[in-house]
Parts: C-alpha cells; structure tokens; sequence
C-alpha cells in the first residue's frame, strides 16, 4: 500500500505544478489586452489636469475674438476646440484658452503651454518639420484691404507701395511671389498682430493690409475694400507638439469625423466662413 500512496501523491504534486504553469500562461496572456486598455501619456496628462489649453486667436473675428464688453472668447475655432475638449474630457467647457498670434503660435507649443494650436495656423512643409499638423479644416487665400480712396483694383496698382503684414505669417510671402510674377515691386512692414496692421492702414503708414480674405473681412469697414485677386490658398489646421503623437491622431480623427458628419459645415455657416 505504501508505494501505492507514494505514486497517487506523485501524481497529485505533478498536477499541481501542471496548473500553476496553466494559471502562469493565462495571467501573461492577459496582458496584451490591458496594455492595449493603456491611455497614452499625452492624453492621459491632459485628463489628469482635467483641462484643455488651446492657442487661439483672440483679435480674428469669426475665427477667435475676445468680445470687448463681455471678456468671452469666441469664433469658429473656439467651437472645434470645445469639440475637442468634450472628445477627451467629456465637457466643453473645461477649457483654458491662451490668446496668440503669429509669432507666438509656436513658442506656445514648444513650451508646453498649450496641448494645441488652432489659430489660423497655416500648414505648410516647412511648418511640418516642427509640429504635427491635422489634415485641414479650412481654406483661404490671401488677399488685399486697401482704402476705398486709393481707387487699386489688384496688386499691379500697387507698385512702388507699402504692404502691411503680421511677423511670422504667409502673407509676406505669398504676395512677393505675385509681385514678382507681375513684374513689379513692392515693400513691407511687419506689426505684432492684426489690429496693428488695420490701424496703419487707416493712419497712412501702410498702403495695403494683407493676410487671409476670411481675416480681412473681420476688420472691413466703410472706408476699406477688399480686392478681388486671391493668392497662395492657405489650409488651416490644428497643430500639436512633434512628441504628442497619441494627442495629435485624437485631433485629427475628431475633425474628420466632424467634417464627414457635417458639424464643421454646421459651425462655418454659424459663423458667416462657408
């Protein structure tokens, strides 16, 4: 009996050790799955604060404009960025808006003070190199605001005049190109933001105020026209930082999802751009 009882034990110990090794295989092959479950370290830092910083303009009308008698921030990029906070963090208005402009667009991103940038934000490839870029949600040409008194009709009556531009825009750019195909010359002054430039418009120290036709049409008035010719189509789009690459398909992904729902449509005739 006694061997009898060493084999049945022998046996029960095997069996034991064969399903701990099972339970061991099942525990790692369970794994996987809850890595997959991972939130990424660039969304889940936002939903950790628990607010969404975005870089806006505050000085566009119809893009992002801070209403002077009640403070709010408002436009047709405010609404995507809300969209996007109600994506991640399931409210719209837990938001925290940094007001930008051209030049400090970037800055705002590269120091982490912002998760993303939508602010008239031209893509462009050599933009591309520094930060990830959504597809585009919006595009526009730059265009022309002159005094109705000038009596201009395109870029070539400008010749020998002064462009008023924002630093760090296109606009600069795409114009000298056009000048340069028509065979003329012109000159620029650069100001810190928009509202500068218009005011130089109206003073005399520019000739012609130049950025987006959808911009100038914020600061038209009864004195200014804008010309007909449009140039360099400008596709805007929502950029984040190069290392936020989980962030970046978050946002690019709700867009799209917008545009095919027709919620972008929706927003652009809210705000007088479609």
């Amino acid at each position: 009996m006694k061997p009898m009882k060493k084999t049945v034990l022998i046996s029960f110990v095997m069996l034991l050790a064969f399903s701990i090794f099972l339970a061991g295989c099942g525990g790692s092959s369970t794994q996987p799955t809850a890595a997959k479950d991972e939130i990424p370290a660039d969304i889940k830092a936002i939903k950790d604060r628990g607010v969404f910083k975005a870089g806006v303009k505050v000085d566009v009308p119809k893009f992002g404009y801070k209403d002077p008698k009640t403070g709010n921030v408002e436009g047709f990029e405010i609404d995507l960025v809300k969209a996007l906070a109600k994506k991640i963090l399931d409210d719209e208005n837990k938001i925290e808006l940094t007001g930008t402009v051209a030049k400090t667009r970037g800055p705002l991103l590269d120091n982490g003070d912002v998760d993303v940038v939508l602010a008239t934000f031209t893509i462009t490839e050599e933009r591309k190199n520094s930060y990830n870029f959504s597809d585009p949600y919006y595009t526009d040409g730059v265009a022309l605001m002159v005094k109705k008194a000038s009596g201009a009709q395109g870029l070539k009556d400008l010749a020998g005049k002064k462009i008023g531009v924002a630093q760090s825009s296109t606009s600069r750019k795409a114009i000298q190109e056009a000048a340069d195909q028509q065979g003329i010359k012109v000159s620029f002054l650069e100001f810190g933001t928009y509202a500068e430039v218009k005011a130089a418009l109206d003073s005399g120290r520019v000739d012609c105020f130049s950025v987006d036709a959808a911009i100038l049409f914020g600061y038209l008035d009864d004195s200014t026209i804008i010309l007909g010719e449009r140039f360099a189509p400008q596709e805007y789009g929502a950029a984040t930082k190069k290392s936020n690459t989980a962030l970046t398909k978050l946002v690019n992904d709700t867009l799209n999802d917008m545009k095919q729902s027709g919620e972008i449509d929706k927003l652009l005739a809210k705000w007088g751009l479609k």
